[in-house]
């Protein structure tokens, strides 16, 4: 059984900052991909964020030069630092990994964290 537990969210000034974290556990074998979406009420979820040991990180171009992705292999743990936040990245970001345990390959999600940024 793997679960994903996701951390970090809150509410934030506009232009703060938060560090969004989403460790993952149980028998996994390889991680692929670990990805951050966020989905903002009344919309789709949108890819946010991804990183890879082959292809090494994407960003939405909403966050380039604002946000990092980062992740510890040896925590099986993906982060997200959000600098200069502003009122549009308000949403519940999720996390989404893409692993290969002992029930074969798929994708797991975290539950979400709510970010809101207001003044």
């Amino acid at each position: 059984q793997v679960q994903l537990v996701e951390s970090g969210g809150g509410l934030v000034q506009p232009g703060g900052s938060l560090r969004l974290s989403c460790a993952a556990s149980g028998s996994i074998f390889s991680i692929y991909t670990m990805r951050w979406y966020r989905q903002a009420p009344g919309k789709g979820r949108d890819l946010v964020a991804l990183i890879t040991n082959e292809e090494g990180t994407r960003y939405a171009d909403s966050v380039k030069g604002r946000f990092t992705i980062s992740a510890d292999n040896t925590k099986n743990t993906v982060y997200l630092q959000m600098n200069s936040l502003n009122p549009e990245d308000t949403a519940r970001y999720y996390c989404e990994f893409d692993l290969y345990t002992s029930a074969g390959r798929r994708l797991y999600w975290g539950q979400g964290t709510q970010v809101t940024v207001s003044s």
